[in-house]
């Protein structure tokens, strides 16, 4: 199992309905609207990377009025 936090830049005035539309998709364990240079900060998870990558790019940015993400996989050291 992979584990990332996707941090996510969006149109002023959308992060809570970014959030809200994120929250359901299957994969996304916690989607929140946050102050600060990012507005939406998720938790995904997927069986491998490759899942990872196919729900990032189709899936969460295909969410309207996100501009920008980040993800940033989660190390166990």
């Amino acid at each position: 199992m992979v584990q990332a936090y996707i941090l996510i830049q969006t149109e002023v005035g959308k992060a809570a309905k970014v959030a809200e539309q994120i929250s359901g998709i299957k994969g996304v364990t916690m989607a929140e609207d946050v102050t600060g240079p990012y507005d939406v900060i998720v938790r995904a998870e997927a069986r491998n990377v490759d899942e990872l990558g196919k729900l990032v790019v189709a899936k969460v940015q295909a969410v309207d009025g996100i501009t920008r993400t980040l993800t940033c996989p989660v190390v166990h050291l």
